[in-house]
């Protein structure tokens, strides 16, 4: 007896229209990608503040250039007083894999700022080709190799 494979893709159907659109629609108002924040950069937008939520350290050794370090523990009140309160930012951690940038992005939420959450991080803006700073950006630099290789 021959038993029919059944999908693993549609064993739940597929939301509404209207589901969908919501759905969609408040994913892209938490979340950019490295493609569009370079492109912005590039392109002399500065309608956001980059946050690499890291730790000391790991922005020491590598972020993405332009990048301010405040690592997702040291998020309070105090001292985010410093930015207007209209201030959007961007947060990102090393990539997939962690929720710093998460936790980050919920700490800002919750004390009134505008935040959206870079996908993937450190490691997709890597995997792009686009540029680092840090010792290791320097490290490619001083060996004649481009710092996003």
């Amino acid at each position: 007896m021959h038993l029919k494979y059944k999908s693993q893709v549609s064993a739940a159907p597929a939301a509404p229209d209207g589901d969908s659109i919501r759905f969609f629609a408040d994913k892209l108002r938490c979340e950019t990608d490295p493609a569009d924040v370079h492109a912005d950069m590039e392109n002399g937008v500065d309608s956001f503040v980059l946050l690499d939520v890291r730790s000391d350290a790991d922005y020491s050794r590598k972020h993405v250039k332009g990048a301010l370090s405040l690592p997702h523990s040291r998020i309070t009140r105090k001292r985010m007083s410093e930015f207007p309160d209209d201030t959007l930012f961007v947060v990102y951690c090393w990539g997939p894999g962690c929720n710093g940038s998460t936790k980050a992005a919920l700490k800002l939420a919750q004390l009134g700022y505008a935040v959206k959450e870079m996908i993937g991080g450190i490691e997709y803006w890597e995997g792009e080709g686009y540029p680092i700073a840090g010792q290791e950006g320097l490290d490619d630099q001083e060996n004649g190799r481009r710092s996003n290789q």
